[in-house]
């Protein structure tokens, strides 16, 4: 059985991000960059998978700028056999609707049993990679995974729903989005790392997919005109006095210059 699991490259949620000169994306210089969180509950979820024997091999592929090897090779020494990066900057930048045709066209290249995404790639937080993925290769779906089991050719998964529990079963092969489940992702370990050095890390471009980028039908459906970072955080404000007096400040203070009540 063979698994693949779709990688973000995404700047690390702790990295202090600006603005790019033009106002339209992020400034890339002194960002870390990492695996998204939720596509590491997915590629846990692939490792479990082979260590309980119904996998055999795990690929892990993204589409990404030169770069973004470092977060592969993260992904191959947390324990994928092997890797392949679909190198595009470009291609990369645009649309939810772009970004999951060029990524189809890589899994039907792989052809796996399973594809395994997180349920959100964390940034733009679109959630819509796994869904059109499903359409476009025409393969059962179901979303924000916690758990799943695979036999006799199908798959049963868990998901979270308002107040309770769904179970969505299906037939392989079969596309699955992740969400945080009991299992969590596990760190490299020294032996990976120096053993995600010799694995295979296959570099593929836009033409070897058969696209071309400039053409019209590859052109994003949503422009980006302009992102705004969120106002800074004031201080914290003390009242002094006992706490009767405290309280009356606070209220005060909640009702006419906060105004929230």
């Amino acid at each position: 059985m063979k698994l693949l699991v779709c990688i973000k490259h995404v700047p690390d949620t702790t990295t202090v991000v600006k603005l790019s000169e033009d106002g339209r994306g992020l400034d890339p210089s002194g960002v870390k960059w990492v695996i998204s969180p939720y596509d590491e509950f997915a590629l846990e979820q692939a490792i479990r998978l082979r260590e309980d024997g119904p996998a055999e091999e795990i690929a892990v592929l993204c589409l990404g700028p030169p770069d973004a090897q470092v977060t592969l090779r993260q992904a191959l020494a947390i324990g994928a056999d092997r890797a392949v990066l679909i190198e595009s900057e470009e291609l990369a930048g645009r649309d939810a609707s772009v970004r999951s045709r060029v990524i189809a066209a890589a899994i039907g290249a792989e052809n796996p049993d399973l594809v395994l995404t997180g349920k959100l790639g964390v940034g733009t937080d679109e959630g819509e990679t796994a869904s059109r993925l499903s359409v476009l290769l025409d393969r059962p779906h179901a979303g924000q995974v916690t758990t799943f089991e695979i036999s006799d050719g199908g798959f049963r998964a868990w998901r979270g729903i308002e107040g309770g529990t769904e179970i969505v079963e299906g037939a392989l092969p079969a596309i699955l989005s992740c969400d945080k489940g009991p299992r969590q992702p596990r760190y490299p370990s020294l032996k990976g790392i120096m053993q995600a050095k010799k694995k295979p890390l296959d570099v593929r471009t836009p033409a070897d997919l058969g696209i071309d980028p400039s053409a019209p039908e590859w052109a994003s459906k949503i422009e980006v005109l302009s992102l705004d970072l969120p106002p800074a955080r004031s201080g914290c404000r003390l009242f002094d006095g006992t706490a009767e007096a405290s309280a009356r400040s606070l209220v005060q203070a909640l009702r006419d210059e906060a105004k929230v009540i």
